[in-house]
Protein backbone atom coordinates (compact mmCIF):
# COMPACT_ATOMS: atom_id res chain seq x y z
CA UNK A 1 0.00 0.00 0.00
CA UNK A 2 1.10 4.07 -0.85
CA UNK A 3 2.20 5.22 2.18
CA UNK A 4 1.82 8.96 2.97
CA UNK A 5 4.03 12.20 4.03
CA UNK A 6 2.13 14.67 5.34
CA UNK A 7 3.21 18.29 5.22
CA UNK A 8 2.01 21.09 7.50
CA UNK A 9 3.27 24.40 6.90
CA UNK A 10 3.04 26.46 9.19
CA UNK A 11 3.69 30.67 9.81
CA UNK A 12 2.81 32.35 13.41
CA UNK A 13 -0.02 29.51 14.68
CA UNK A 14 1.07 28.97 18.14
CA UNK A 15 -2.93 28.34 19.38
CA UNK A 16 -3.53 25.44 16.80
CA UNK A 17 -0.19 24.33 15.41
CA UNK A 18 0.14 21.60 18.65
CA UNK A 19 -3.71 19.89 17.89
CA UNK A 20 -3.12 19.98 14.27
CA UNK A 21 0.34 18.15 14.85
CA UNK A 22 -1.41 16.09 17.48
CA UNK A 23 -4.35 14.41 15.69
CA UNK A 24 -2.06 13.62 12.32
CA UNK A 25 -0.36 11.66 14.49
CA UNK A 26 -2.92 9.57 15.60
CA UNK A 27 -3.51 8.14 12.07
CA UNK A 28 -2.01 4.89 11.90
CA UNK A 29 -2.09 5.51 7.37
CA UNK A 30 0.40 8.38 8.13
CA UNK A 31 4.29 7.12 7.99
CA UNK A 32 5.59 10.60 7.93
CA UNK A 33 5.01 14.00 9.25
CA UNK A 34 7.10 16.96 8.20
CA UNK A 35 6.44 20.67 9.35
CA UNK A 36 7.83 23.15 8.04
CA UNK A 37 8.46 26.59 10.58
CA UNK A 38 8.09 28.98 7.82
CA UNK A 39 9.59 32.24 9.74
CA UNK A 40 7.37 31.84 12.56
CA UNK A 41 8.46 35.34 15.18
CA UNK A 42 5.40 33.56 18.26
CA UNK A 43 5.95 30.45 20.02
CA UNK A 44 5.31 27.98 17.08
CA UNK A 45 9.18 26.94 17.24
CA UNK A 46 9.23 26.38 20.61
CA UNK A 47 5.96 23.94 20.43
CA UNK A 48 6.99 21.91 17.95
CA UNK A 49 10.58 21.23 19.31
CA UNK A 50 8.62 19.81 22.72
CA UNK A 51 6.40 17.57 20.51
CA UNK A 52 9.12 16.23 18.95
CA UNK A 53 9.94 14.83 22.49
CA UNK A 54 6.91 12.45 22.35
CA UNK A 55 6.35 12.21 18.28
CA UNK A 56 8.64 11.38 15.54
CA UNK A 57 8.25 14.66 13.46
CA UNK A 58 10.83 16.04 10.80
CA UNK A 59 11.28 19.58 11.68
CA UNK A 60 11.98 22.27 9.30
CA UNK A 61 12.94 25.47 10.46
CA UNK A 62 13.30 29.00 8.71
CA UNK A 63 15.12 32.32 9.72
CA UNK A 64 12.75 34.35 7.89
CA UNK A 65 9.39 34.05 5.84
CA UNK A 66 9.68 32.49 2.29
CA UNK A 67 6.06 32.54 1.26
CA UNK A 68 3.84 29.64 1.18
CA UNK A 69 5.25 27.92 -2.03
CA UNK A 70 8.45 27.76 -0.94
CA UNK A 71 7.63 26.24 2.18
CA UNK A 72 5.38 23.48 0.40
CA UNK A 73 8.26 22.88 -1.81
CA UNK A 74 10.55 22.25 0.42
CA UNK A 75 8.29 19.93 2.41
CA UNK A 76 7.89 17.76 -0.97
CA UNK A 77 12.21 17.92 -1.57
CA UNK A 78 12.03 15.97 2.34
CA UNK A 79 8.86 13.92 2.39
CA UNK A 80 10.27 10.21 1.77
CA UNK A 81 6.71 8.41 0.36
CA UNK A 82 4.29 8.44 -2.60
CA UNK A 83 1.28 10.06 -1.10
CA UNK A 84 1.94 13.76 -0.19
CA UNK A 85 -0.51 14.69 1.66
CA UNK A 86 -0.69 19.17 2.62
CA UNK A 87 -2.36 19.79 6.07
CA UNK A 88 -3.13 23.77 6.93
CA UNK A 89 -1.53 24.80 10.41
CA UNK A 90 -4.84 26.55 11.27
CA UNK A 91 -7.33 24.00 11.96
CA UNK A 92 -9.53 23.02 14.25
CA UNK A 93 -11.41 19.83 14.76
CA UNK A 94 -9.22 18.00 12.52
CA UNK A 95 -9.48 14.15 13.14
CA UNK A 96 -8.25 10.86 11.79
CA UNK A 97 -11.63 10.27 9.31
CA UNK A 98 -10.13 13.52 7.68
CA UNK A 99 -6.88 12.30 7.22
CA UNK A 100 -8.83 9.25 5.53
CA UNK A 101 -10.89 10.81 3.44
CA UNK A 102 -8.20 12.77 1.54
CA UNK A 103 -5.54 9.73 1.13
CA UNK A 104 -8.46 6.84 0.14
CA UNK A 105 -9.10 8.13 -3.68
CA UNK A 106 -5.53 8.10 -3.85
CA UNK A 107 -4.83 5.03 -2.58
CA UNK A 108 -8.01 3.05 -4.53
CA UNK A 109 -6.59 5.20 -7.87
CA UNK A 110 -9.94 7.23 -8.02
CA UNK A 111 -7.70 10.12 -8.08
CA UNK A 112 -4.98 12.07 -8.42
CA UNK A 113 -5.27 14.92 -6.99
CA UNK A 114 -7.79 15.33 -3.73
CA UNK A 115 -8.82 18.27 -2.23
CA UNK A 116 -11.06 18.96 0.78
CA UNK A 117 -13.15 21.44 1.85
CA UNK A 118 -13.88 22.66 5.60
CA UNK A 119 -17.66 22.16 5.89
CA UNK A 120 -17.20 25.63 8.03
CA UNK A 121 -16.97 28.03 5.34
CA UNK A 122 -19.19 31.29 4.65
CA UNK A 123 -20.17 29.82 1.29
CA UNK A 124 -21.87 26.82 0.26
CA UNK A 125 -19.30 24.23 -0.98
CA UNK A 126 -21.47 23.31 -3.91
CA UNK A 127 -21.36 27.12 -5.22
CA UNK A 128 -18.10 28.26 -3.60
CA UNK A 129 -15.77 29.50 -6.38
CA UNK A 130 -12.68 28.86 -4.30
CA UNK A 131 -13.06 25.49 -3.15
CA UNK A 132 -9.95 24.38 -5.16
CA UNK A 133 -7.61 27.01 -3.33
CA UNK A 134 -7.76 24.89 -0.22
CA UNK A 135 -4.52 23.88 1.86
CA UNK A 136 -5.92 20.46 2.21
CA UNK A 137 -4.94 18.26 -1.07
CA UNK A 138 -3.10 14.46 -1.38
CA UNK A 139 -1.11 14.46 -4.67
CA UNK A 140 1.44 11.66 -5.96
CA UNK A 141 5.22 12.98 -5.33
CA UNK A 142 6.10 11.86 -8.77
CA UNK A 143 3.56 14.18 -10.31
CA UNK A 144 4.25 17.30 -8.49
CA UNK A 145 8.01 16.68 -8.60
CA UNK A 146 7.69 18.95 -11.91
CA UNK A 147 6.54 22.20 -10.56
CA UNK A 148 8.60 22.13 -7.62
CA UNK A 149 11.04 25.32 -8.57
CA UNK A 150 8.25 26.38 -9.85
CA UNK A 151 6.40 26.62 -6.28
CA UNK A 152 9.45 28.47 -4.70
CA UNK A 153 8.29 31.33 -6.31
CA UNK A 154 4.97 31.37 -6.09
CA UNK A 155 4.46 32.38 -2.54
CA UNK A 156 0.79 32.18 -2.01
CA UNK A 157 0.10 31.96 -5.67
CA UNK A 158 1.25 28.20 -5.22
CA UNK A 159 -2.58 26.60 -5.02
CA UNK A 160 -3.20 28.28 -8.41
CA UNK A 161 -0.55 26.90 -9.74
CA UNK A 162 -0.62 23.35 -8.39
CA UNK A 163 -4.35 23.23 -9.91
CA UNK A 164 -3.50 25.20 -13.24
CA UNK A 165 -0.47 22.50 -13.26
CA UNK A 166 -2.83 19.28 -12.65
CA UNK A 167 -5.65 20.59 -15.31
CA UNK A 168 -3.60 21.11 -17.97
CA UNK A 169 -2.01 17.74 -17.49
CA UNK A 170 -5.94 16.57 -17.65
CA UNK A 171 -5.45 15.00 -14.22
CA UNK A 172 -8.16 13.36 -12.10
CA UNK A 173 -9.75 15.75 -9.30
CA UNK A 174 -11.54 14.68 -6.55
CA UNK A 175 -13.38 17.21 -4.03
CA UNK A 176 -14.02 16.09 -0.36
CA UNK A 177 -16.05 17.50 2.10
CA UNK A 178 -14.23 17.33 5.92
CA UNK A 179 -17.47 17.40 7.94
CA UNK A 180 -17.13 19.43 10.96
CA UNK A 181 -13.64 21.09 10.27
CA UNK A 182 -13.17 24.42 10.94
CA UNK A 183 -10.94 26.80 8.96
CA UNK A 184 -10.94 29.89 10.45
CA UNK A 185 -11.03 33.34 8.32
CA UNK A 186 -9.07 36.23 8.42
CA UNK A 187 -11.31 38.36 9.69
CA UNK A 188 -11.29 35.59 12.55
CA UNK A 189 -7.79 35.43 12.93
CA UNK A 190 -6.22 39.40 12.76
CA UNK A 191 -8.50 43.31 12.50
CA UNK A 192 -10.42 43.78 9.69
CA UNK A 193 -7.53 46.71 8.29
CA UNK A 194 -4.93 43.61 8.28
CA UNK A 195 -7.40 41.36 7.16
CA UNK A 196 -8.06 43.30 4.31
CA UNK A 197 -4.53 43.94 3.59
CA UNK A 198 -3.57 39.89 3.22
CA UNK A 199 -6.07 39.86 1.08
CA UNK A 200 -4.63 42.48 -1.63
CA UNK A 201 -1.71 41.38 -1.29
CA UNK A 202 -3.09 37.43 -1.82
CA UNK A 203 -4.41 38.19 -4.76
CA UNK A 204 -1.69 40.17 -6.21
CA UNK A 205 0.50 37.12 -5.80
CA UNK A 206 -2.24 34.82 -7.27
CA UNK A 207 -2.42 37.21 -10.57
CA UNK A 208 1.49 37.04 -10.46
CA UNK A 209 1.09 33.34 -10.62
CA UNK A 210 -1.26 32.79 -13.45
CA UNK A 211 0.26 35.67 -15.52
CA UNK A 212 3.84 33.87 -15.07
CA UNK A 213 1.81 30.40 -15.95
CA UNK A 214 -0.02 31.25 -18.90
CA UNK A 215 0.91 28.37 -20.86
CA UNK A 216 -0.54 26.63 -18.46
CA UNK A 217 -3.92 28.28 -18.67
CA UNK A 218 -4.01 27.71 -22.23
CA UNK A 219 -3.60 23.93 -21.98
CA UNK A 220 -6.16 23.78 -19.23
CA UNK A 221 -8.50 25.20 -21.57
CA UNK A 222 -7.98 22.83 -24.43
CA UNK A 223 -8.19 20.23 -21.95
CA UNK A 224 -11.36 21.65 -21.38
CA UNK A 225 -12.16 21.73 -24.86
CA UNK A 226 -10.84 18.14 -25.31
CA UNK A 227 -13.14 16.86 -22.97
CA UNK A 228 -16.50 18.40 -24.15
CA UNK A 229 -15.74 17.26 -27.86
Amino acid sequence: MKKVSVIICVYNEENTIKDVILSVSKSIIVSEIIVVNDGSSDKTKQIIEELKKDIEITDIHFSENKGKGYAMAIGIEYATFEIIQFIDADLSNITTEHISQLTNPMINNEADMVLGQATETLINYGLNPFKSFTGERSVLKEDIRPIIEKMKTSRFGVETLINLYYQSQGKRVKYVMLKDLKHPTKFEKTSSSNAVKEFVSEGQEIAVTAIKNYDLIIKSVKQIIAKNI
